[in-house]
């Protein structure tokens, strides 16, 4: 699949590029795995003089050898006799930038931490001692959210304080998965595109591998990620275990009732049988898996909370590959599969007023945009989305058929928080539908 997307991002890394020409930058970019982090260095890398070092967890003797090597076949750095530390190698090469204006990438940075944990440091102390007398872009990758957070955002670590400039690279927006699905399949149906949203939320890869398999259609989807020898069958493992490793019991428990729609602490804490609240808090804060969510206009200190897991492959992973492993490792795919159809319609209720919010936030004159429910958790509305510069608001309803729109029960659910709507000229109330899409 060719690149997609990114022009946002593509200008801060070129804005850096240049900006580096005078003093050394550092640029923090995150991601979670497989949304195109590489993918985006790699649109930059023909324009930039760039070396990309891939930190894998080797010793840390290991590891610099092949640095020293690719900075020899890269940049012509030649740096005699053999290097024992990560800090000799990483003074070379800001010695290199005294004379050289070049990139320098390190993917996966947050593994440093598995090779030495005295790396982050070395390069604080180095970076400090060079940064303004050298012409470094440089660049720390990383898709652990939890570990990049405390490298660069707690106050205790050597590198707080120290990067210029930080890129969260997000998935694809709704324009680029419709841009890309008319690439494969100029005909496709707005079932497709539901079903595209549902299994990838936009992740570059995801997107990439069903598109690349002829998987177009929501049929041929269903069926690519549920058969047997399909990388979305063992991804979500692969995701929990690198940032839970061995303590993620709890923690799947968790997401796995969250995704099955269990999002009030209450509830939680009753099947978990122990109070979830910092397990919550570290799923929301360090990890970035779930989010807390309040009804619109809720005061400070509001507690009518509802947890939510915004990714949705994730969301789709732990909702039916993971409750469902017994069938996977027996080889009953297609029952894997038959469960799924059977629940999509229900389920995918949910992911399409997630995708009318994410989808008017990016295509509208939108400050803010969510939905409300009373603390008894009734009247429901799906879909809030305001703009206090213009002082208009909308109130929607959303269906996948757009027959069971009611804009009389709409109108009785808004009258119960009307008077928080004063301030706005313009108020439209309608239904959504997937042939809005």
């Amino acid at each position: 699949m060719k690149f997609h997307d990114r022009q946002k991002e593509l200008g801060i890394l070129r804005r850096n590029w240049q900006g580096s020409e005078e003093r050394s930058l550092f640029t923090v970019l995150i991601g979670r795995r497989r949304v195109g982090k590489t993918a985006l260095l790699l649109q930059v890398e023909k324009e930039q003089n760039m070396l990309y070092l891939y930190v894998s967890k080797d010793n840390e003797h290991v590891l610099v050898e092949k640095f020293q090597k690719a900075a020899e076949n890269v940049l012509g750095l030649h740096i005699y006799g053999k290097l024992s530390t990560f800090a000799q190698f990483f003074e070379q090469i800001m010695e290199y930038g005294r004379e050289h204006h070049f990139t320098l990438v390190f993917d996966e940075f947050q593994n440093f931490l598995k090779v030495n944990t005295a790396i982050p440091s070395h390069i604080q102390e180095i970076w400090d001692r060079y940064q303004r007398q050298t012409r470094v872009n440089m660049i720390a990758c990383g898709s652990i959210y939890s570990m990049m957070h405390k490298l660069f955002d707690n106050e205790d670590e050597p590198l707080y304080g120290r990067k210029d400039c930080e890129i969260k690279l997000l998935p694809f927006r709704i324009s680029a998965i419709k841009e890309i699905l008319r690439e494969y399949n100029p005909d496709y149906e707005s079932e497709d595109l539901l079903c595209l949203y549902m299994i990838t939320g936009g992740v570059a890869k995801y997107v990439a591998q069903l598109m690349d398999s002829g998987s177009t259609t929501k049929e041929s989807m269903l069926k690519w990620a549920t058969q047997a020898g399909s990388p979305f069958l063992i991804e979500g493992t692969d995701l929990i275990m690198s940032e839970f490793g061995k303590e993620y019991a709890n923690y799947l428990s968790i997401l796995q009732k969250i995704a099955g729609g269990m999002t009030v602490q209450s509830q939680l804490d009753s099947i978990i049988g122990k109070n979830t609240g910092a397990y919550l808090k570290t799923l929301d804060e360090d990890y970035n898996y779930v989010h807390k969510l309040q009804p619109m206009f809720s005061k400070p200190g509001n507690r009518n909370i509802r947890w939510y897991i915004d990714d949705c492959f994730l969301r789709f992973w732990f909702r039916f590959i993971l409750p469902n492993q017994a069938l996977v490792e027996i080889g009953r795919n297609e029952l894997l599969l038959e469960l799924v159809e059977r629940d999509y319609c229900e389920y995918t209720g949910h992911v399409l007023e997630q995708y009318f919010r994410q989808k008017f936030g990016e295509e509208n004159r939108i400050t803010s945009v969510g939905y409300y429910w009373d603390r008894k958790g009734n009247n429901e509305i799906d879909l809030i989305a305001l703009n206090d510069i213009d002082r208009t608001a909308i109130v929607a309803e959303v269906k996948r058929n757009a027959d069971n729109y009611n804009r009389v029960l709409l109108e009785k659910k808004f009258n119960t928080i009307r008077n928080e709507f004063g301030k706005y000229h313009k108020l439209t109330l309608t239904g959504l539908s997937m042939a809005d899409m």
